[in-house]
């Protein structure tokens, strides 16, 4: 019998020595599905990214990572929704570069951006490219510029809304080169596309993911890229800053995390996104959309997030303008 009972007190220590282990095991991150909220309607550049990134973030975690769609405000809707998330690694936000230029667009906000999201990861980063309608007598940045100036005020400017990059990066080079084109601000860039070829609109700094198939197809001339080097998608067009030296806009995604979120979850996301930016077949996959790869550091995504919000808030005070 006391053999017996000693044998039961050896198990049940066993059973106890085990059970932090098994404890931390059924808690390692993730064992539940992870929602990535993103500020814009499905079907765009941002939805795209976010779900071959929640795909190839699956495949590694072994947990869904589920995109949700939260569009309205120029995506606030979407920052705050994650802002006022439980901070455990379950609602993670894909970021976006408005996220840089809304600080400056909006005067009051529920949040301040840079203190309440976590950044985790960069993802990619994709140049816009000026494009015109074909009717118009401009084929080059040069050209733009002088038809421009000689005819003030007659060339209207699409972008999907007030404050995206797209209308940032012409306000941008309307502040560099002092010329002045008519904005005309749609609900989306599809809108601004369709009015764009049919000759309502003249001119568009539109992401290359989105216009890259008209200029190649003719319906739209493309004049040049917005990024420091030239696109591998239209490897012919120039880059603006061949003419303008020091003009620089593009778009850019990566993830962020509610404040608090625990270091080591951060950390594993980072790794993680990092194995999936290294995967030749997940590069190939971003240079089809015409975007080249942000590698790193969580801090180095948040270095990218303070320099932007600094540069386009010059931008956003240049052209005065206030979100809708």
């Amino acid at each position: 019998m006391a053999l017996h009972r000693r044998r039961l007190l050896q198990l049940a220590g066993a059973a106890t020595l085990f059970a932090p282990r098994i404890a931390r095991a059924q808690s390692a991150y993730p064992n539940r599905s992870v929602r990535i909220v993103i500020g814009y309607t499905p079907g765009g550049s941002a939805d795209i990214t976010a779900r071959l990134t929640g795909q190839w973030l699956s495949e590694r975690l072994g947990q869904q990572f589920i995109v949700e769609s939260r569009p309205g405000a120029a995506t606030n809707i979407a920052t705050d929704t994650v802002v006022n998330s439980p901070p455990d690694g379950y609602t993670l936000l894909l970021v976006p570069p408005s996220a840089a230029i809304n600080p400056a667009l909006y005067d009051k906000l529920s949040f301040d951006f840079l203190r309440d999201i976590v950044p985790i990861a960069g993802i990619i980063r994709f140049p816009n490219v000026v494009v015109v309608n074909p009717s118009l007598p401009i084929k080059s940045i040069p050209e733009l510029i002088a038809y421009a100036k000689a005819n003030p005020g007659k060339l209207n400017m699409a972008s999907s809304g007030n404050g995206s990059t797209i209308h940032m990066s012409g306000e941008l080079f309307k502040m560099m080169t002092g010329i002045n084109m008519l904005h005309v601000p749609y609900r989306g860039g599809a809108p601004a596309l369709t009015d764009l070829m049919g000759g309502q609109v003249h001119v568009m700094f539109d992401n290359i993911p989105t216009s890259a198939e008209h200029v190649k197809g003719g319906r739209l001339r493309g004049l040049a890229t917005t990024g420091t080097a030239r696109a591998a998608v239209l490897p012919d067009l120039p880059t603006v800053s061949e003419f303008l030296p020091g003009y620089e806009a593009s778009a850019w995604y990566g993830l962020g995390a509610p404040k608090g979120t625990p270091a080591d979850i951060v950390e594993k996301l980072n790794k993680t996104t990092n194995e999936i930016l290294a995967d030749p077949a997940s590069q190939k996959r971003f240079a089809d959309l015409g975007a080249t790869l942000l590698p790193g550091s969580a801090a180095d995504f948040h270095k990218l997030l303070v320099d932007e919000t600094e540069k386009w808030g010059k931008v956003v005070k240049f052209a005065g303008v206030k979100g809708d």
